[in-house]
């Protein structure tokens, strides 16, 4: 290797490290994620099955958002953590500019994202270089939601209580339609006892026993949507950054139970929502 090649591939990886560096001290002051996410975290909290081969494919880079086993080597961005990769780092790096095919990284595929089983240094490299494809050979793991580069390790509670309501539930069978979204902890155990609610109604309206899975279809029908449906017309969502559609029928729920324990009676669904957007405005 010529010695202006060495001084290239080092400088490389001094840059990456000080922006691993800057990196971090923006996720402290901001708050926003810093480290990449562990798989083994990942796959308790959400129960992927699999994983399932798919092949050799070529993958975004920018989809590559977690590690099995290194998530604590390398930052958000795969930027090297520690000085002590450096050898690693570099030799792919030479190999970058002397154009040398490496074989394909191992990745595990969740959603819309993947993690890195083999290949850490050579996913870091490609996104220091500016590469947006990479070649991999592919593992599935099936899940129950869909997954984004977006996600943040403290996501992962409030996507594992999603996980544990479509198990409950099966909405994603009954409506496949149906895609709740929340930010609000606990959301998921609320509405499921808002299902149990309105079955016991159901079955007092009608006079016999109502199936779980009867309930869920006529609770998403003709209680959840109603209210999606005024919040959508009304654009207020707008006024609530960073909220979802889910975050706002639990707030007009509890609006409503509010009324209720004034003396007012129980609103229809749409009726409480209007209520409640009318309020905000």
């Amino acid at each position: 290797m010529s010695d202006e090649l060495a001084f290239r591939v080092k400088d490389d990886f001094s840059r990456a490290r000080f922006k691993a560096f800057l990196n971090g001290v923006q996720a402290a002051l901001t708050g926003q994620p810093g480290t990449l996410l562990s798989y083994d975290q990942v796959k308790e909290k959400l129960r992927i099955g699999g994983p399932v081969y798919r092949g050799v494919r070529v993958v975004e880079v920018k989809r590559i958002v977690g590690s099995l086993n290194r998530y604590q080597q390398f930052d958000r961005a795969f930027l090297p953590k520690r000085s002590d990769s450096a050898d690693r780092w570099q030799r792919i790096d030479r190999a970058f500019y002397e154009d040398i095919s490496l074989p394909p990284v191992v990745l595990y595929k969740v959603g819309e994202v993947y993690f890195v089983v083999d290949g850490h240094h050579r996913v870091s490299v490609a996104r220091e270089q500016g590469q947006d494809f990479i070649d991999a050979e592919v593992r599935e793991c099936l899940t129950k939601i869909n997954i984004t580069p977006d996600l943040r390790p403290e996501d992962l509670e409030i996507l594992g209580e999603k996980v544990n309501f479509l198990e409950r539930t099966n909405l994603d069978r009954i409506c496949p339609q149906a895609n709740i979204k929340l930010t609000i902890p606990d959301g998921f155990s609320r509405i499921l006892e808002h299902i149990a609610v309105h079955r016991y109604f159901m079955g007092l309206d009608l006079k016999r026993d109502v199936s779980e899975e009867e309930a869920v279809a006529h609770w998403y029908e003709a209680v959840y949507l109603p209210i999606i449906n005024v919040i959508r017309e009304s654009d207020i969502l707008e006024e609530f950054p960073g909220k979802t559609e889910g975050d706002l029928y639990l707030w007009v729920l509890d609006n409503q139970r509010y009324l209720s324990s004034t003396g007012r009676d129980l609103q229809p669904p749409d009726e409480a929502a209007r209520e409640f957007v009318q309020g905000v405005e």
